[in-house]
């Protein structure tokens, strides 16, 4: 048995069934087309492995293609949250089956004496990458094994395994991942889910100790199993435009309402007001249950069912990036390929959370223009979801006439040309107005609890998120560690003005100040004053007896991690484990972050406290490149 390989166990439930008993199912190749070259299963299944190799795909979503056999798997790690939120009976792990499957060694779900059952496969897309078109991308290394639907959620999930080998779109690559980005990606894919930030998920870590893996060094390979509602990216349909493929792209807009969200009656309804704004409830939170067919608005305005389903995914894009930005978490390369239909954190390259603070921040040592920095990330996000508005564009702009056979079989008519491409242009425009109100909305929700208030007043966003954001920046202060740091002030130990002196020094590095232009004593004084304005303010909302106060901290301690995987952590965490062979630390850290909220984790103490303390001055604002 391998101890190290059950972490973050607290608060795991210990129900699930057994990984043959699970129900599978492939619902995403039973509806959509696949690769004309190999439509079956079997006739995969009879191609040498060499030869399901990098082409040109046309006319289809995804190719049938098994994972590469390996020679030798070590299963490192194990996320028990992962396992009970797909529903697998904790112990599985240990089984030959469960480490087979994620190394890529065995397809559970094909029975080749029959030639029957669900087969892998890789999904087909293309993408913008730093505003560029790049044409053919697809899943290059990512092959997924079947879905399967949790019991007791009823959340379906699509099981896949990331460095799995060589696929029909690896282009030039090899097909394989290395341990260091998939240690990465295996910690933070479950942090961010602990933190309530939507996200891919990460099962399992394999680390493939003989494949020999060329980047900038030799490097050991690796698999990562993650999982996920729907792997299906804005570039998916991206590609289905560039080729002009009509069928396809309402094919694909109806599988994404019909089997990834509830149904065309989940989706939100078209919202009355002229001028889309936060402060509208109905811009926030619009009704859903309109019937598949009808049409809404003003004749020039009209919402079709495709207009809908292009807002839900605006929404969800714009509440994941209000997070990120809460939590100061920079994804780093915001490619359309790496942005999600159902609005996840997806894809983890070159990403970061936020050392000090600093807003033009890039984890990607590539980004020179800074596109993808911090700051960015909002509008970079839009400007994908622009994108997705053009891939979608006949769809919107039709209006009623979406479903006229006319329409969908022999396209536009050029006298209706305008007028559809006017109503698809309003229906963008008014997407991104939802969008700035969904995204500030969330924004200041999010703020406002790690503030420790109980709502945010208009005036609040420039007196004390702005300010604080500000003093921040110019003190040079880490981000997320203030906000925890707030979590454990009493308010009567900020009563004068000496006492908010002496708990601003609490903020500052180890070093002390290092922002240029300012001392020690100025960081006091600015520190100070914007203590005074929050204690005014978190006053007003919970009072100041100490009962009060401290029921005020329990709740900032709840949404303020103490635990943060940053960048000097990994790279700790993989010199440790790839180079000097431990690993009982990648079960400690990964208990830490599924438990970020916690004040301890019942590991090693000093080491618990130096993830959780002062990051070192010359680890702060690492970049790394996308090569993994």
């Amino acid at each position: 048995m391998v101890d190290h390989i059950t972490n973050g166990t607290n608060g795991v439930s210990k129900t699930g069934t057994t990984l043959q008993d699970l129900r599978k199912s492939n619902v995403f190749t039973a509806n959509l087309p696949a690769d004309l070259e190999f439509p079956t299963p079997s006739d995969s299944h009879k191609t040498p492995r060499q030869k399901l190799g990098p082409r040109l795909v046309k006319d289809a979503l995804f190719t049938y293609v098994r994972p590469e056999l390996v020679q030798e798997s070590e299963l490192l790690g194990v996320s028990s949250r992962a396992m009970r939120d797909i529903g697998i009976k904790e112990g599985e792990q240990e089984t030959e089956d469960f480490k087979d499957m994620v190394a890529g060694n065995k397809i559970l779900t094909w029975d080749e004496s029959k030639e029957d059952g669900i087969y892998p496969w890789a999904q087909c897309y293309g993408g913008w990458q730093f505003g560029s078109w790049a044409a053919q991308l697809g899943d290059g290394r990512a092959i997924s094994l079947f879905e399967t639907t949790n019991p007791a959620s009823k959340v379906r999930y699509e099981i896949q395994l990331k460095g799995a080998g060589r696929t029909p779109y690896s282009r030039f690559a090899d097909g394989k991942a290395v341990v260091r980005s998939s240690i990465r990606e295996y910690i933070v894919s479950e942090a961010l889910n602990a933190l309530g930030i939507p996200t891919t998920r990460a099962l399992s870590l394999t680390m493939l100790p003989n494949a020999k893996v060329q980047r900038e060094r030799t490097e050991p390979g690796a698999i990562v199993a993650r999982f996920a509602q729907s792997w299906l990216r804005i570039g998916t349909f991206d590609l289905l435009r560039s080729r002009g493929y009509r069928k396809i792209t309402r094919q694909l807009a109806t599988y994404v309402a019909e089997h990834v969200f509830p149904g065309w009656t989940s989706l939100p309804s078209r919202i009355t007001l002229e001028k889309i704004e936060e402060t509208s409830q109905e811009a926030v939170n619009p009704p859903c249950d309109v019937s598949l067919d009808t049409v809404e608005g003003p004749h020039e305005m009209h919402e079709n069912r495709f207009a809908r389903l292009y807002r839900e995914i605006v929404r969800r894009n714009a509440r994941t990036v209000a997070a990120w930005q809460a939590y100061a978490f920079t994804n780093g390369v915001l490619n359309t390929d790496n942005t999600s239909i159902f609005g996840l954190s997806i894809d983890f390259g070159p990403f970061a959370f936020l050392d000090n603070f600093d807003p033009s921040y890039t984890p990607n040592h590539d980004d020179h223009m800074l596109r993808y920095s911090y700051r960015n990330q909002p509008s970079v996000i839009w400007w994908n979801l622009v994108r997705l508005g053009e891939d979608l564009g006949e769809l919107l702009g039709a209006g009623e006439r979406c479903d006229e056979e006319e329409f969908i079989e022999k396209g536009v008519r050029q006298e209706f040309a305008p007028e559809l491409i006017k109503r698809a242009e309003t229906i963008i425009e008014r997407a991104g107005d939802e969008f700035k109100a969904v995204f500030l909305t969330e924004y200041k929700r999010l703020v406002a609890a790690r503030l420790g208030l109980k709502s945010l007043k208009e005036s609040d966003f420039d007196k004390l998120v702005s300010e604080l954001l500000d003093t921040l920046e110019a003190l040079e202060l880490d981000f997320n560690q203030t906000f925890r740091k707030l979590s454990t002030l009493s308010l009567g130990d900020l009563a004068t003005e000496e006492q908010r002196k002496a708990a601003a020094t609490q903020f500052f590095h180890h070093e002390g100040i290092t922002g240029p232009g300012e001392t020690e004593d100025t960081g006091k004084e600015r520190m100070s004053k914007w203590l005074d304005a929050w204690r005014s303010r978190v006053a007003e909302d919970w009072g100041e007896e100490a009962q009060a106060d401290g029921d005020r901290q329990t709740a900032m301690k709840k949404v303020n991690p103490k635990f943060i995987p940053k960048s000097w952590i990994l790279d700790e965490l993989i010199d440790r484990v790839e180079k000097k062979a431990e690993r009982d630390v990648l079960g400690r850290v990964m208990n830490m972050a599924l438990n970020p909220f916690e004040e301890s984790w019942g590991g090693d103490k000093e080491e618990e406290e130096r993830f959780c303390g002062d990051v070192p001055r010359y680890s702060r604002a690492m970049q790394c490149s996308c090569s993994s």
